[in-house]
Parts: C-alpha cells; structure tokens; sequence
C-alpha cells in the first residue's frame, strides 16, 4: 500500500461574498461545486464502500477550498476566470428568490456579463491558474 501524500496539479475552489448569512454560504457552495462533476469527471473519485459492503456515490477525488472575499474581489475574479477561459460557475444574488433550475437558469440569463451580483464563484483549473483567479480572496474561516 502506497501511504505518500497525494499531490494535485489542479485546484478545485469556491469563492464566496463575505456578507453572506451561513445558510447562504452552504447553499451556495452545494450549488457551485455541484456543476463540476457534471461537466468535468475527472474530479470525481471512485465510489465508497463501508466494510460491511453498503455502497456510496462517488464524490470529488480532492479537497474543494473554499475563500471569501468583498464584492470587488469577486467581480476581479470573474474577470479573470473568463480572460482564462477557466471550467467556472457561478451563483447570483438573484438566486435566492428561484426555487428551480428552469428559474435560476432564466435570471442568470437576464443579465449582462458585467452586471451579474455575484455572491460566489466555483473555479476549476492547474494550481497555479486558479491561484492567480483568487487573487485577493482568503481562506473562508
């Protein structure tokens, strides 16, 4: 059995306003790391087992690190996010007031790029790329 640290060469990374409330901070980052897997199955690790044989779905094969910022740093970091042409999602402040994916889908989609409120950010990416997207943003607490 190999017990060496496991080293990822890729980042996968939530940013989220820092005024938002708790509820909000969990909703949003379920909702944001929840369009990786979907689109990207690399990220996604083989399915779990306990020892009595019961099966679990598969979840993310590395550490998700969650950040927070101002506003302004994540409207800076959507920027770059779209300059780099990074796997990205995102989750607006008109999000809370939606109950589905139909009328999420619809009020991203009523807003201009540069207009979104923004109140988080999923990034996936080498390390080094999505470090220079969160520039600015620190460790959620």
């Amino acid at each position: 059995m190999n017990d060496a640290p496991i080293r990822f060469d890729t980042k996968i990374a939530v940013l989220l306003r820092e005024d938002l409330e708790t509820w909000q901070r969990l909703n949003v980052t379920a909702f944001l790391v929840s369009g990786l897997g979907t689109e990207l199955p690399e990220v996604i690790g083989e399915p779990y087992e306990d020892a009595d044989g019961v099966p679990y779905l598969p979840m993310f094969r590395q550490p998700v690190l969650v950040f927070e910022g101002t506003k302004e740093t994540l409207t800076a970091a959507h920027a770059r996010v779209l300059s780099r042409a990074l796997p990205r999602a995102v989750f607006t402040g008109d999000l809370f007031a939606t109950g589905n994916d139909r009328d999420n889908r619809a009020a991203v989609r009523a807003v201009p790029t540069g207009e979104l409120d923004l109140v988080g950010l999923a990034v996936y990416g080498p390390r080094n790329a999505v470090d220079k997207v969160l520039k600015g943003a620190r460790m959620h607490p």
